[in-house]
């Protein structure tokens, strides 16, 4: 069970941040046969060596990102809990809730399709920006995102918090932890999971959003007992 509308906020744009000195990376600098950093930016940067941090409130912004699954329905008014939970637990590729893939990784779907490990330049996940650049369809499609959080303690007591645009199914360590249903805007916290634990040291989270026409975005971060975004945690993508 999920709590929707806790700690709702109207939804804020976040300042990007500058790529220009990314121009003269080459093709296939983000990853095997991926494409390059330059068309992605301003929305995403390639991923260095090394783990990140949460941002200053908390987002998590490395992620891995699967090209977008093309799929049927291209109508937001489909969206119902039980369309979108058939469509979001339908197995796609292989291992769709396995180990982490790697980045340049090509998963043997309908369509063969290309993990890509990226940096958010926004605490919002641009998915609609991610497929443009890629010259992927944008409209009725699929998103899977994946990520790796190391925590440096056990801590017990805290919530995920995501928003989406459409909807989108999230899992922490490979248990059902958020659910976003319905036709819905990308609002900060929109939804926040019941009590979970994060485990001392790796915790895996895995999402999938739904996009009908227009624009697709994510937000995730965890917020503890207090309420209060959880910063001291450590993120990578394998």
């Amino acid at each position: 069970m999920t709590i929707a509308g806790i700690g709702r906020r109207a939804w804020r744009s976040a300042p990007l941040l500058a790529l220009g000195m990314l121009a003269g990376l080459p093709s296939g600098a983000v990853g095997q046969g991926a494409t390059t950093t330059t068309a992605l930016a301003p929305h995403f940067a390639r991923v260095t060596p090394g783990a990140t941090t949460p941002d200053g409130d908390g987002f998590l912004r490395r992620w891995l990102l699967l090209e977008p699954i093309d799929k049927p329905n291209r109508s937001n008014s489909g969206f119902t809990a039980t369309y979108v939970r058939q469509a979001l637990t339908t197995q796609y590729f292989p291992a769709q809730f396995g180990a982490v893939p790697r980045d340049g990784q090509l998963v043997p779907a309908a369509t063969p399709l290309r993990w890509h490990a990226l940096d958010s330049t926004a605490f919002d996940v641009k998915l609609f920006d991610f497929a443009k650049a890629l010259g992927k369809p944008t409209y009725g499609v699929i998103f899977w995102a994946v990520t790796v959080v190391d925590s440096p303690r056990e801590m017990r007591d805290v919530r995920l918090a995501v928003g989406s645009n459409s909807a989108s199914m999230w899992w922490l360590n490979g248990k059902e932890t958020v659910g976003l249903f319905n036709d819905r805007r990308m609002v900060m916290d929109d939804v926040l999971s019941d009590r979970v634990t994060l485990r001392k040291g790796r915790n895996v989270i895995r999402g999938a959003v739904i996009n009908g026409p227009g624009l697709s975005d994510f937000c995730v971060r965890f917020v503890g007992a207090n309420g209060r975004p959880i910063t001291d945690l450590k993120i990578d993508v394998r």
